[in-house]
């Protein structure tokens, strides 16, 4: 941070966030003491009555300040309780709110007061002690408000830069969703009020200045005025709504291309018309979404070969996600006789055939929260409750497998038919890989039984054979389980119970909040869509 200003005003605001506010007040006694000697260039007066001048304007600007304090102040205590630890959501809000809100709801609780108490009771006394002719009040009144309305402007916005630090603090617990609903002073606004009062205290003090020494009176004050009036309200003006409609103009293109950022369109590009501040904006903004743009592809490129929920988790988490003991169901599929149809098919048709078949295989795992783990040729390695952790994945597992043989069966009519095994147990799951390249998997027992469950569906000729530990974690209100010969699987030691599971005829259908994908669907729901899934044409 290089500006000094700013430096001393961010070193204040860390000991007392309210300090700067009150004392941005005094300033208004620097404006006064400034509209006396403008006065006094128009009007003689001795120095006796110049000091009592200096001593009333004085003292009503100090009452003028202690009423200004007092709003202040209570205006800040959703600050001074953000700032004890109110740090929830609706606190967090309001401390921004009154603080980016601080100037203009300022200006509008004293809209009248300076005017009315302290302004015209000053421009009255000044007429009184200078022995002034009593239209010489209509005169003050009409030009003093010059100065008036410049002490307002300064006030406004030395009121946003002490608060700035402060509001900076807050806003870093503002929600990612909030929207600013506050009453807030256009850009436009702020150069249009303030360009034509400087232009006028310009004006009336070149004047002053030039004629200083010679005769004036308040009617060369109100000349001078309002010369300054036409001048301000017509080349001015007219120069500075050019400035304000370049810049606005600006400013609107890039809120258009956020808009558009914000619905999704990455492609969106702000102009760069000019070579100024505006100018490097645009193009620093063009930059940013031309980088965010590459991101989206590369999310959606990401999302097309890893499953999503695997896809979230990582790009949450980082790539290298630690090694765990999980019990998840393990859900091996494998296509029966592809090896056949391979010998005889083209190379096109055979890589057509395998994405129509994974086109209807993977959305139905996805339904049950599934885990499209692995794909080995014409095989597949789904896992239920890794990565994303399952109490009923049993349950989930035996549906998908029921679903799965239920849409082959009606997408392809016999002409391909599918074996699918089941097995629950514990898994080591985690990424594993090297040199660069990483993948999430499963390792255990588990799935090896999965693997040989599903090579027994040649031998016993059922499409879909579950273990004895699946069995029993899937329960028996949503299934009916026909006991098969038990077997010693390939590689295995032990004899292994095999189930042919079947959906039981009480399973209710569905709602269609229960078939949405990854819904919190119940599984009574998701087991019944088995039985009544619409088969692709």
């Amino acid at each position: 941070m290089t500006d000094p200003v700013d430096r001393a005003i961010r070193a204040i605001a860390r000991r007392n966030s309210y300090m700067l506010v009150w004392v941005q007040f005094g300033i208004a006694h620097v404006v006064m003491l400034g509209g006396l000697g403008l006065f006094s260039l128009y009007q003689p007066m001795s120095a006796e009555d110049f000091w009592i001048l200096v001593i009333v304007s004085q003292a009503l600007v100090l009452a003028d300040n202690l009423v200004s304090v007092r709003i202040t102040s209570r205006m800040w205590e959703p600050v001074r309780a953000w700032e004890q630890g109110a740090r929830d959501e609706a606190a967090t809000i309001a401390a921004w709110r009154a603080l980016a809100t601080l100037p203009i709801e300022y200006l509008r609780w004293m809209r009248k007061f300076p005017f009315l108490l302290s302004y015209l009771p000053f421009t009255a006394f000044a007429t009184w002690l200078l022995h002034l002719p009593w239209y010489s009040f209509l005169v003050l009144s009409v030009v003093g408000t010059v100065v008036l309305a410049y002490g307002l402007i300064v006030r406004y916005f030395t009121m946003e830069i002490v608060a700035r630090p402060v509001v900076e603090k807050v806003a870093r617990d503002l929600p990612a969703d909030f929207k600013i609903d506050a009453p807030g002073l256009a850009l436009r606004w702020r150069f249009l009020a303030v360009a034509p009062v400087i232009n006028v205290i310009t004006g009336v003090v070149v004047a002053g200045l030039s004629n200083h020494g010679h005769h004036t009176t308040l009617g060369d004050l109100g000349l001078s005025w309002l010369i300054a009036i036409v001048v301000s309200f017509t080349i001015s003006l007219e120069l500075a709504v050019l400035v304000v409609r370049s810049l606005a103009s600006s400013l609107a293109d890039l809120q258009r291309a956020t808009e558009r950022v914000r619905a999704g369109d990455f492609e969106a590009r702000v102009p760069v018309v000019a070579t100024d501040e505006t100018g490097a904006l645009a193009q620093s903004f063009n930059t940013m979404l031309k980088g965010l743009d590459e991101r989206e592809r590369l999310r959606v490129a990401f999302g097309a070969y890893v499953d999503p929920v695997l896809a979230e988790r990582v790009l949450r988490e980082g790539a290298n996600l630690a090694g765990e003991e999980l019990e998840v169901s393990v859900l091996f599929l494998d296509i029966r006789d592809f090896t056949a149809f391979t010998e005889r098919a083209k190379p096109e048709e055979v890589v057509a055939l395998l994405n129509g078949f994974w086109e209807l295989v993977v959305p139905a795992i996805v339904r049950h929260r599934g885990h499209a783990n692995k794909f080995i040729g014409d095989g597949l390695l789904a896992v239920f409750g890794a990565p994303e952790r399952l109490a009923d994945h049993a349950q989930r597992a035996v549906a998908a497998a029921l679903e799965i043989d239920q849409l082959v069966r009606g997408r392809y009519d016999g002409r391909l038919g599918v074996g699918i095994g089941v097995n629950t147990g514990p898994v080591v799951a985690g990424t594993v890989g090297g040199g660069g390249r990483v993948e999430f998997a499963v390792i255990g027992d588990t799935v090896n039984t999965a693997a040989r469950v599903e090579a027994a569906t040649r031998e016993i000729g059922d499409d879909v054979l579950i273990t004895d530990t699946t069995r029993e974690l899937a329960g028996d209100e949503l299934f009916a389980f026909e006991p098969r010969t038990s077997v010693t699987l390939k590689g295995k030691r032990e004899v292994v119970t095999l189930w042919a599971p079947r959906l039981t005829c009480s399973a209710q259908p569905p709602t269609p909040a229960e078939v949405g994908v990854g819904g919190g669907a119940g599984v009574a729901g998701r087991a019944a869509a088995v039985g009544r899934a619409p088969v692709p044409d």
